[in-house]
Order: structure tokens, then C-alpha cells, then sequence
């Protein structure tokens, strides 16, 4: 993997972070040494390639092994040294023990225990998939009787198919924005909160529009997205700003269309923000 850091010690610590081994691990090779610039001009991140050792593991496990070998050589010699009974001795017992055992299975009874029998727990992994079509009224009806016990005012609220996996749920109305929230907070606790519900019931996924809100955010990171594509196309990586809640999703989903033989992933900043990262898969760890 390639690890970029503003120096060789953050990025040697950030690479054994990601890999989950000690520095010592690692194979390191610096493919740009780090430069302060002058003024913040000419500013130069350390840039390094590294991979994990494999001969440290093999070592560790041979080492393991001859000390589980060693013990297990003492131990057989000890069993060997001790007197052993005459065979003429050990054939009526062994004979005695099998007739014991004998005994005990044709008296022991077979109980339910024995016996694996489906129950209520297994069924849930085991059900047939779920048309979406015979079940959009259901769930319409089950939205609308939620709003109908809250003081907010909705006009229209519609469940249609989307595609074989996703339920298309619209709700529109005079009090549509209230839904909505700022920064999009309530949209995206509803989005949670319908998601949960059908994912768990119906196992399927879920589109929410709330008064065309969900179409002017994927507009508006398209917009955002058309440089950064055009970046990706020409220098062979990029990444976005910090994004957050539905606009990560969106962008997400948007990238990994357009570049789907490249890495598209979450990163997560300094500051708890995230945003994405496109670049090459790492051959050598694929």
C-alpha cells in the first residue's frame, strides 16, 4: 500500500496502524522524501510504499512449532519409560469396558435432544425473497398511519417499486420542508428509521424523497463531482472534500459507477470529517 503523511515518521507509524503489525514489520520503500517549501510554496508530502514481511510470521510459527515438538518428545519419552502391564492383564479389561459400554446404549433412551429439529430462529434465514409489488400498499399504509398520530401536515405519500431490491417512498406536502430539517437532519433519521424497519421485515432497501430533496442533492454533488472525475480520468486518482451524511452516499455510489476497475473508498479526516478516495488497487495486496 502507499501511504502519504507530512513526515517518514507519521507515515511509517500510519502504515503500521493500517496493517496492524510494529514498524520492525514492515518493508519500506520512500518514494518522495518530504519538503516544508517556502512559505507553503513547493510544500512536499513524504510519500512511502510499504508491505508487510512474510518471513517474520513464517518465523514465529517455525519457532512455535519445534517448541510444541520439543515438549511433545519429552512427554512420549516419559510415557515410554513407564513399566507397562503384562498384555494378559490389560485384554479382561478392555474386554470388561467395552461390555460396560455396550450396556449403556441399548438401556439409554433416545431423547428430543438428540433430535435437530428446525426452530423459529432458523426460519428467518431461510425465507423466500420478497416480490416488492405485493407489498407496497402495506407499507403505504403503515407510513401514512405513522403521520396521521404526528402534528405535521402531508399531502401525498406514495410507495412504488424502484428496482428488485429498493422501495421508491415520496412524501410531499405543505409541511414537506419541516421533514426535511436543517442540514438535512430529520431527513436522515427518517432514511433510518424507514430502512431499518423494511430492511429487517422485507429485507430490502429503501429510496427516500421528501419533496424532491433527495434529486437536488444528487444534482447538486454531480455538479460537484464532474471536475474531480475529470481529474481521476486524466492523473489516475483524486478524492472529494470532507462530505457528510446523504452526500457521501450519493458520491459514493456515483464514483464507484464511473470507475468501477478502481479503489473508491471512505477515509476518515483529522477532524472526524470523511470523504473519498479514488486511486489504483494495490496489486501485489489483491
Amino acid at each position: 500500500m502507499r501511504v502519504e503523511a507530512s513526515s517518514l515518521e507519521e507515515a511509517y507509524s500510519k502504515a503500521a496502524k493500517e496493517l496492524s503489525c510494529s514498524v520492525t514489520e514492515l518493508d519500506l520503500q520512500v518514494l518522495q522524501y518530504p519538503k516544508s517549501g517556502f512559505l507553503g510554496i513547493g510544500k512536499k508530502k513524504a510519500i512511502v510504499e510499504v508491505r508487510r514481511k512474510t518471513n517474520v510470521n513464517t518465523q514465529r510459527y517455525e519457532r512455535n512449532f519445534n517448541n510444541k515438538s520439543e515438549r511433545y518428545d519429552k512427554k512420549f519419552d516419559k510415557k515410554e519409560r513407564r513399566p507397562r502391564e503384562d498384555a494378559s492383564k490389560q485384554e479382561p479389561k478392555k474386554q470388561e469396558n467395552v461390555k460396560k459400554q455396550e450396556a449403556v446404549a441399548v438401556e439409554r433412551p433416545i431423547t428430543k435432544k438428540s433430535v435437530s429439529v428446525a426452530t423459529p430462529f432458523d426460519d428467518k434465514f431461510h425465507k423466500e425473497k420478497i416480490n416488492p409489488k405485493n407489498i407496497i400498499y402495506e407499507v403505504q399504509d403503515k407510513i401514512k398511519s405513522l403521520f396521521a398520530n404526528l402534528c405535521f401536515e402531508i399531502a401525498d405519500i406514495s410507495v412504488s417499486v424502484y428496482d428488485d431490491d429498493t422501495l421508491l417512498i415520496k412524501i410531499d406536502g405543505p409541511d414537506a420542508a419541516l421533514l426535511i430539517g436543517k442540514d438535512g437532519c430529520r431527513y436522515k433519521a427518517l432514511s433510518y428509521l424507514f430502512y431499518s424497519w423494511i430492511n429487517i421485515k422485507y429485507a430490502l432497501g429503501i429510496r427516500l424523497e421528501i419533496a424532491e430533496f433527495l434529486k437536488n442533492q444528487e444534482e447538486m454533488i454531480g455538479r460537484y463531482l464532474e471536475p474531480i472525475i475529470e481529474r481521476v480520468r486524466t492523473q489516475g486518482r483524486g478524492q472529494t472534500k470532507i462530505l457528510d451524511g446523504i452526500l457521501i452516499k450519493i458520491a459514493l455510489e456515483r464514483l464507484r459507477g464511473e470507475f468501477p476497475e478502481k479503489y473508491v473508498g471512505i477515509k476518515n479526516g483529522k477532524d472526524g470529517g470523511r470523504f473519498i478516495v479514488i486511486n489504483e488497487f494495490n496489486r501485489k495486496n489483491t
